[in-house]
């Protein structure tokens, strides 16, 4: 999602997000645009967060599908945001194609972070309460050839980024973008048993498995969620992952397609065991918001994503062609055999649903008043 990409699929970006702003345009926080300011946020110092800083956090892989939904969900309840972009070449194309004009917004400024340079992370991290870590590897040729290399070079850039947020003073919350595949590859199971496995947060993929099958991007996101919790652990440092599922919504096939048709990979196993599952990308980003917000009280640990299972071959076979993935025939599960597995995501919904009767209470409140 971010960090190697080719000229078309950003270019596919760029347009997507110049329809988002579009869309957003007229809203309660449109303004003057988006800035290239210096970093002059304050820090803070000791254990406490310095008023007026509670708001401002840092994006990595901003311009990806899921980070710039992040972004616009963050600006739409009023933080401010720093985009950390990867590249001088990411940058040099949004100016390009305008997206620093009238159609942008105010709150949101860029700064330049290589997330394999510690040093860079930690410019681009200081006088930031909050890290969202949306930003991973996708194949550069624009085809799925996601490597066990890359699957390498993410567990590091993970721990990178972990590493700049405890070493950054202001940083004390950080949210990081995994993915439900990091869950779903375990050894198979006694398929006779009377009711199916639960599939929860407590479910880790096995990375021997995904060597053997050779899903590298399922290890990838296996080996880079393990990474940060090592990293994180026992440090001065709030850490909750998210896990979606298959991420879609407008523009998927365009600006999410290397990511989505590497997310494929074993998709017959996974809904022959009932694992197959997509979810909207404006709930990915309402999930990244309200987890963050939910950590100075209960939130923590992981959070699993998604809000539809696919359960019929031909919903499998659409994905496919939408993502121009060659014909693969998907066999319908027959109705009188249990499902092996249940996916679960009562974690997540239990703290959108308590979110949502907070808001409800004070907007009646407010009322009232």
């Amino acid at each position: 999602m971010g960090v190697l990409r080719s000229m078309q699929s950003l270019q596919a970006e760029v347009e997507g997000m110049r329809e988002m702003l579009r869309g957003s345009a007229g809203g309660g926080n449109s303004g003057g645009g988006l800035k290239m300011q210096p970093t002059s946020v304050k820090r803070s110092t000791g254990g406490d967060e310095v008023e007026g800083d509670a708001r401002v956090v840092c994006v990595t892989g901003g311009i990806s599908f899921v980070g710039f939904a992040v972004v616009n969900r963050l600006l739409e309840v009023g933080y401010t945001v720093r985009l950390a972009l990867e590249t001088q070449e990411d940058l040099d194309k949004l100016r390009e194609m305008d997206m620093f004009g009238e159609m942008g917004r105010d709150g949101v400024w860029t700064v330049m972070a290589n997330v394999m340079d510690l040093d860079s992370l930690c410019r681009a991290f200081e006088g930031c309460v909050g890290v969202f870590h949306t930003s991973a590897f996708v194949d550069p040729s624009g085809v799925s050839g996601y490597t066990k290399h890359m699957a390498n070079l993410e567990a590091k850039a993970a721990e990178r980024v972990i590493e700049a947020c405890v070493q950054t003073q202001s940083v004390r919350k950080c949210v990081f973008t995994s993915s439900l595949l990091a869950c779903v590859w375990r050894q198979n199971y006694p398929h006779d048993r009377r009711l199916p496995t639960r599939l929860d947060e407590n479910c880790w993929s096995d990375e021997s498995l995904c060597r053997d099958k050779k899903l590298w991007f399922a290890l990838g996101k296996t080996m880079a969620e393990k990474a940060v919790w090592r990293a994180a652990r026992g440090r001065d440092l709030k850490l909750v992952t998210i896990c979606p599922a298959l991420v879609t919504g407008p523009g998927f096939r365009r600006r999410n397609s290397t990511s989505s048709i590497a997310y494929l990979k074993g998709a017959h196993e996974m809904f022959s065991e009932g694992l197959l599952a997509t979810v909207n990308v404006e709930k990915v980003a309402d999930a990244h918001v309200a987890v963050y917000e939910a950590m100075n009280n209960t939130a923590g640990g992981r959070y699993i994503c998604y809000d539809h299972k696919i359960q019929r071959a031909e919903e499998a076979a659409e994905l496919d062609r939408q993502l121009g993935i060659p014909y693969r025939t998907f066999s319908e599960n027959s109705s009188d055999r249990p499902a092996w597995f249940e996916l679960c995501n009562r974690k997540l919904s239990r703290l959108l649903s308590a979110r949502r009767r907070c808001t409800y209470d004070i907007y009646c409140s407010y009322r009232v008043d």
